[in-house]
């Protein structure tokens, strides 16, 4: 059991000692990546929400849920 705690012990201590400084480490051009495929997945997301929304609310008028079909002179904002 001694031995197996010398040994984690020893390879905890190598791989300390093989960690970067702060000043090296750089996200580059995957982490631009990345944070360009974010945006892009959100305004996609933001698009396809509001079409639904939109088409939504056209069923609604259109008394597609059971409603009566609303004119635009009813409607009250």
């Amino acid at each position: 059991m001694h031995a197996l705690a010398v040994t984690l012990a020893s390879a905890l201590l190598r791989v300390e000692e093989q960690t970067p400084e702060d000043e090296d480490v750089l996200a580059g051009w995957m982490g631009f990546a990345v944070f360009v495929f974010l945006i892009v997945a959100v305004a996609i997301i933001g698009w396809a929400l509001t079409k639904s929304l939109r088409t939504a609310d056209r069923a609604k008028d259109a008394g597609v849920y059971g409603d009566a079909p609303s004119s635009e002179d009813e409607k009250t904002d």
